[in-house]
């Protein structure tokens, strides 16, 4: 590693803000590294979309795998890449995903190409009469894996059904 010289700060600029800007600008010179410019992007296998069917009200999420297509409604996502950062870096996800329409006689239409963001699902946006889809999050293949395993721990989805919501206690008659 080269040794850099730092120039003496003259007497009327002896304040430290002086003299880390001169640090700085010695490094920078010297083509040394300040500090990280940015943090690398993680790579993940798995990316997490919600979908809203706008005619009946329902949200539902669901995953697609990198290169795979997955059906929502006449919708056909194909996800490319999906992207993270590290936890020690502020959150940004990103995807680059393709959606075709499937029409009525089986031909399909591409809708959208390009990248989604999570952090901001409207700049972006897929649009489209009846559907609206979002980017969520990316996954690894291990926290794919034990996010299944806690829903086989919980049971069936079963809500609407007694088990879920008991009656409540009986009332006396008088």
């Amino acid at each position: 590693m080269p040794t850099v010289a730092i120039p003496a700060a003259p007497a009327e600029c002896s304040d430290t803000p002086m003299r880390t800007a001169l640090l700085l600008t010695a490094l920078l010179a010297a083509g040394l590294p300040a500090g990280s410019a940015h943090a690398q992007k993680i790579e993940n296998p798995i990316a997490v979309f919600s979908g809203l069917d706008k005619i009946t009200g329902r949200i539902i999420s669901f995953e697609a795998a990198i290169d795979e297509t997955v059906q929502f409604g006449s919708l056909q996502l194909t996800s490319r890449v999906c992207y993270t950062r590290p936890p020690t870096e502020s959150p940004n996800t990103t995807s680059f995903i393709e959606v075709d329409e499937l029409s009525l006689d089986g031909a399909l239409s591409r809708i959208f190409t390009g990248w989604i963001y999570a952090n901001s699902p409207g700049l972006n946006a897929i649009e489209h009469p009846v559907y609206d889809i979002w980017l969520v999050d990316c996954r690894t293949v291990a926290q794919a894996a034990s996010q299944a395993a806690l829903a086989d721990e919980a049971g069936p989805d079963t809500a609407g059904t007694v088990a879920d919501h008991p009656l409540p206690p009986r009332r006396p008659q008088f």
